[in-house]
């Protein structure tokens, strides 16, 4: 039987890189000999991906915090049942750009659905398997939303655009969460200065899977 896989997750507001890091850190640890399954949430798998395109698209306004929460977390159990548990199972490492940090500093932090809710649905989907390393890249909300807005208006946006025309206050928010998931969890978590050059963002993200998971990169 295959050692079981290893769970990355990055975390982070809007604008934050997260998508490039990823595709980044998959490319440097296949080079290290490990074989890697790059994922995203709210997404993931099929009906996670059509659970998606509500999420992210339309008005700000346009979910109740709680049944926001829902719709993760049903995509959520889609792609745990069908790309991560089974990717861990045959020793895969698998790398997800967001998992449920995302969805308890967003819905519960964020929008104000709050921590018990919160837990309770994290029990009951995902239950004992969690990220054995998450990274939080942080940045300030002003650069991340620039970021944002400039990557989504130009080509390959795609309209996903829902979250980020939320206020300024949401975003302060979300950046607070983070910071606190960060300082609750220390073991799990490290934050990354997402701020400089993708290149520099990268070299601590290897320097932090280095020293945490033990591998060369």
């Amino acid at each position: 039987m295959a050692a079981r896989g290893t769970f990355i997750t990055l975390e982070g507001g809007e604008g934050a890189g997260k998508s490039t890091q990823v595709a980044l850190l998959a490319k440097a640890l296949r080079a290290a000999g490990k074989e890697i399954v790059e994922t995203r949430e709210p997404g993931g798998a099929t009906g996670a991906e059509e659970i998606r395109a509500l999420l992210v698209r339309g008005a700000p306004e346009r979910w109740d915090p709680m049944t926001e929460a829902l719709l993760h977390f049903a995509a959520r159990r889609e792609h745990l049942t069908r790309l991560i548990e089974p990717a861990l199972a045959q020793g895969r490492w698998v790398i997800s750009d967001r998992f449920a940090d995302s969805t308890l500093v967003y819905q519960g932090l964020g929008q104000g659905l709050g921590r018990p809710a919160f837990q309770t649905l994290y029990d009951l989907v995902v239950g004992a398997l969690g990220p054995d390393l998450t990274l939080i890249l942080d940045l300030p909300v002003t650069k991340g939303l620039a970021r944002a807005r400039a990557r989504d208006g130009g080509p390959g946006g795609g309209g996903e655009t829902r979250y980020e025309a939320m206020d300024v206050a949401f975003h302060e928010r979300l950046r607070q969460g983070f910071r606190e998931v960060a300082e609750a969890e220390p073991g799990r978590c490290v934050v990354i200065d997402a701020s400089g050059p993708v290149e520099a963002v990268q070299a601590a993200i290897r320097s932090a899977v280095t020293q945490r998971l033990g591998v060369a990169l």
